[in-house]
C-alpha cells in the first residue's frame, strides 16, 4: 500500500492530461506537415507510419517550439543567415553525394540525383527533399522553377493565391479558357465566353502545408476535378507564382480538389444496400444522381465518367504516377461500358455529349499504354465500338483524325516492344520487316489526312461556338502524334536506339552511368543482337564513334528538311541482320528528323489559354497550356534531334579534306536547325512545367542535354 502513495506511482499510473488531447502536436518533438494538419499522433519517423499507411507524403518543417535541429547552433555563429542556409538547415538527414554523383567528363554527363519512377516524369507521392541540393552540384542556379521540392522557403511574406472560383459557371467558362482547347470532354460553349473572374482570397503563406480552406466548394465532382487542374495555373495576381510557397500552395490545393473528386467518386458509385443488406445489393438498382447539371447539354450521370478522365491525365502531369493515371482511366471505361457508351447510335440532345464521353475514354485508355508501354487493354479496333465520332462545327474530319493517330501511336509503342524481343531472342525479325512497312505506310496514310485542311464554310465563331481553336489544336495534337509514331517506328534504324538521357523516358532506352565507354568495334559478333537494352553506351563521348570505311559514312542526295540543308549522317555499325530492314540508315535518319522538327513545330503553334480579364490583371508571361498527356512526343523529338546533332558532327570530322568546305558549311546549316528545334522543344516543356510539377524532369533533362550540345548558348 506504501508504494500505491508513492510519488513515481502516482506518475505511472496516472491517466494522460485530457488537455493534451485537444492540440494537434503529437508526444514527439517534431511531427510532420500532414499529421499536424489532420491532428493526428505522429510517431517522428521520416516517413511516418500514419503517411506509409495513407500513402501520402511525408513532409516536416522546423519546429517553432525547439527541437532536434542544428539551426539554432548555426543561429549562433550567423544570427541573420542566407535563404540559402535557412533551406539547408531545413532539411536533415540529407546524406551528401559521393564519387557516384561527381561529374564524368562525358558529353552527356548530367546525371540526375533523384532516379524516380514514372518514366522520367518527377514523382510527388515520393519524398522530394533531396533535390533541393540540385542547384548547389549541377551549377544550375539560374533555374526559374521550383527544384525544392516540398520545402517552401521560410522567409517568404508576400501574399499567396491559388487559382479557385466562386460558382459552378465561372469554373465552367473556366474550363472552356484553359482546358477544351486541348481535352474536349464537353460539347462547345453554349454561352458566349465570360470575364475569367478567380477568387481573390489571399491564403497566408505562413504554413503553405496546411489543410486548404476552400470558400466554395464545388458541387458535381466533374468541376471539382476541373478545379485540381486550374488550382495549377498561377494566379493572374500572384507576384512569385514560381516560389516555392506558391508553388507549394498550389500542389496541395490542387490535390485536396483531386482527393474530393475521387471521394464523391466513390460515393455516388457505392450503394447503400451493400453496407446494410449484402444480400440485396446485387438484385437493387443502382441510383440515379440528382443535382444540376454542369453543362446543359451533358447528362449528370456522365460527369462522374468525365471526372475520372481528367483526375487520369492530373495523375500523370502532375502527379507522375502512371499506375494511377491508368487506374483512373480503367474506371472510366468501365462506367462507359457499363452506360454501353461504346455503342451509342442514339440521335438526342445527349448525343454529342455522349460520343465525347465514350471517344475520351478510349482515348485515355490507350494514352495510358503508350506511356508506360505496355499492351492495350482494349482491342483498339474492336468491331464492338461502334459508337459514331463526335463533329466539330469547324473541322468534321478532326475527331476522326485523332483517334487514327492515337491507334497509329500505340501501334508504333508496341512494335517497339516487340522489335525489343525479336532482337533478344534473335527470331521473328522477317515479321518486324512487314510491320515496320505497315506501319510506315499507315503513319503516312494518316498524315495525308491531316494535311487536308477542313473546306467548311467560314462562320462567326462566337466565342468559339464552331470550336475553331480547339479543333485547330486537335489538328496539331494528332500531327504531334503521327510524327512520334514515324520516330518509333525508324528510330532502331536510324540510331540502333543508342540511349542518351540518364532516365527512362516512356520508350527510350536509359543509358547507364556507370557504363557509359562501350566501344562498339570492341563487340563480338555473338553480342550484337541481345536486345536495346545493350546496343551500347549513351554519348557520353564522342570516342565511340570510331572511323569507319568510306562506305559507312555516305551524303544524302537530297535535303531532310530544305534545299538548304544537306546533313552528313553516318552510319552506326549494323548488326548482322541489318541487311533485311526495308530502309537504309540513311532514309530512317532523315525520316525521325523530319518528324521531329515537325513535332518543335506543332507544340509551339499549340494555342496559349487566352482568358476574358482585367487589364490591370494582364501579365507578361504566358499562360501555361494543360492536359499535356502526350509530353512524351517531347521526348521522343529531342531524343531524334540530339542523335542527328552529334551524327552529323562525327560526319563532319570524318570527311575528307576535299570535301571539308562543302561538309562545314552543310552541317552549320543542320545545326542551325536543330538548335531552333531543340529551342522550341524547350520553351514547350517549360511552358508545360510552370502548372505541370510531374514535367519537371523531361524539363531538365533537355535542359541539360541542350547545354552540353551548345554551352555557349542559353535557354
Amino acid at each position: 500500500m506504501a508504494d500505491a502513495f508513492h510519488p513515481e506511482a502516482l506518475t505511472a499510473s496516472a491517466p494522460p492530461r485530457p488537455v493534451r488531447k485537444k492540440f494537434a502536436k503529437p508526444p514527439v518533438k517534431v511531427a510532420c506537415l500532414p499529421c499536424r494538419a489532420s491532428r493526428t499522433r505522429c510517431g517522428g519517423q521520416e516517413p511516418c507510419s500514419n503517411c506509409v499507411f495513407k500513402r501520402r507524403e511525408c513532409t516536416y518543417l522546423p519546429s517553432k517550439r525547439g527541437g532536434p535541429r542544428k539551426k539554432k547552433q548555426k543561429q549562433k555563429l550567423s544570427p541573420s543567415p542566407s535563404p540559402d542556409e535557412e533551406l539547408l538547415q531545413d532539411a536533415p538527414n540529407v546524406a551528401v553525394p559521393g564519387p557516384d554523383f561527381e561529374e564524368s567528363p562525358g558529353m552527356f554527363s548530367q546525371i540526375d540525383v533523384l532516379s524516380l519512377p514514372g518514366a522520367g516524369l518527377r514523382h510527388l507521392d515520393f519524398p522530394q527533399v533531396a533535390s533541393m541540393f540540385q542547384g548547389y552540384f549541377t551549377g544550375d542556379a539560374d533555374t526559374t522553377h521550383v527544384h525544392m521540392g516540398n520545402v517552401p522557403s521560410p522567409l517568404s511574406t508576400t501574399q499567396c493565391l491559388v487559382r479557385t472560383y466562386g460558382s459552378e459557371p465561372e469554373i465552367l467558362n473556366a474550363y472552356y479558357d484553359f482546358i477544351h482547347p486541348y481535352f474536349p470532354i464537353l460539347p462547345p460553349r453554349v454561352s458566349p465566353q465570360c470575364r475569367d473572374r478567380p477568387l481573390q482570397f489571399n491564403i497566408s503563406p505562413s504554413n503553405p502545408s496546411s489543410e486548404p480552406f476552400m470558400l466554395y466548394r464545388p458541387r458535381s465532382p466533374l468541376s471539382i476535378a476541373i478545379c485540381a487542374i486550374l488550382a495549377l495555373i498561377p494566379h493572374p495576381r500572384d507576384p512569385e507564382p514560381s516560389s516555392p510557397t506558391s508553388v507549394l500552395r498550389r500542389r496541395n490545393y490542387a490535390h485536396s480538389f483531386a482527393q474530393l473528386a475521387n471521394s464523391i467518386i466513390e460515393t455516388e458509385c457505392d450503394l447503400e444496400l451493400s453496407s446494410t443488406d449484402p444480400g440485396q445489393a446485387l438484385s437493387s438498382v443502382r441510383p440515379s444522381v440528382n443535382r444540376e447539371k454542369l453543362h446543359p447539354g451533358t447528362p449528370e450521370d456522365l460527369e462522374t465518367l468525365l471526372a475520372l478522365l481528367i483526375l487520369s491525365v492530373y495523375e500523370y502531369s502532375q502527379r507522375g504516377n502512371l499506375l494511377k493515371m491508368r487506374y483512373r482511366a480503367g474506371q472510366a471505361l468501365a462506367l462507359a461500358l457499363d452506360k454501353s457508351l461504346h455503342c451509342c447510335m442514339e440521335d438526342s440532345e445527349f448525343s454529342e455529349a455522349r460520343r465525347r464521353a465514350w471517344w475520351m475514354t478510349y482515348y485515355c485508355v490507350i494514352q495510358g499504354s503508350i506511356v508506360s508501354t505496355t499492351p492495350p487493354t482494349i482491342v483498339i479496333n474492336d468491331p464492338q465500338f461502334t459508337t459514331p465520332y463526335p463533329q466539330f462545327a469547324a473541322d468534321s474530319e478532326g475527331w476522326s483524325i485523332l483517334i487514327q493517330a492515337q491507334q497509329v501511336l500505340v501501334s508504333a509503342t508496341s512494335f517497339i516492344s516487340d522489335l525489343n524481343k525479336s532482337l533478344t531472342s534473335q527470331s521473328g525479325m522477317h515479321y518486324m520487316y512487314e510491320r515496320m512497312q505497315q506501319l510506315d505506310s499507315w503513319t503516312n496514310s494518316v498524315l495525308a489526312q491531316v494535311d487536308l485542311l477542313p473546306m467548311l464554310p467560314q462562320e462567326p465563331d462566337f466565342g468559339d461556338s464552331r470550336e475553331t481553336v480547339t479543333s485547330g489544336s486537335i489538328r496539331a495534337i494528332s500531327r504531334i502524334k503521327l510524327s512520334s509514331a514515324q520516330i518509333k517506328t525508324h528510330r532502331f534504324r536510324a540510331f540502333s536506339d543508342i540511349p542518351i538521357f540518364i532516365k527512362r523516358h516512356c520508350d527510350l532506352t536509359a543509358a547507364n552511368p556507370s557504363n557509359q565507354s562501350i566501344d562498339m568495334k570492341q563487340r563480338s559478333p555473338s553480342h550484337q543482337g541481345h536486345g536495346l537494352s545493350n546496343v551500347g553506351c549513351s554519348c557520353s563521348s564522342l570516342d565511340q564513334f570510331q572511323r569507319a570505311s568510306s562506305a559507312e559514312y555516305m551524303t544524302p542526295s537530297d535535303s531532310s528538311t530544305s534545299s538548304d540543308i544537306h546533313p552528313y549522317i553516318p552510319q552506326y555499325p549494323q548488326f548482322p541482320f541489318a541487311s533485311g530492314f526495308p530502309y537504309s540508315p540513311q532514309h530512317s535518319a532523315k525520316i525521325c528528323l523530319r518528324a521531329a522538327l515537325t513535332i518543335s513545330r506543332m507544340f509551339e503553334g499549340l494555342p496559349v489559354p487566352q482568358p476574358l480579364t482585367e487589364g490591370r490583371q494582364q501579365q507578361n508571361r504566358p499562360l501555361p497550356r494543360t492536359m499535356p498527356s502526350f509530353a512524351c512526343c517531347l521526348m521522343q523529338s529531342s531524343y531524334a534531334m540530339f542523335m542527328i546533332f552529334y551524327k552529323a558532327r562525327v560526319a563532319k570530322q570524318l570527311s575528307p579534306d576535299s570535301e571539308s568546305e562543302i561538309a562545314a558549311e552543310s552541317t552549320d546549316h543542320l545545326v542551325e536547325e536543330l538548335r531552333r528545334g531543340l529551342e522550341r522543344i524547350i520553351g514547350a516543356v517549360s511552358n508545360y512545367s510552370q502548372a505541370f510539377e510531374a514535367l519537371d524532369g523531361m524539363r531538365d533533362e533537355i535542359q541539360g542535354a541542350y547545354q552540353t550540345a551548345f554551352p555557349h548558348i542559353s535557354v
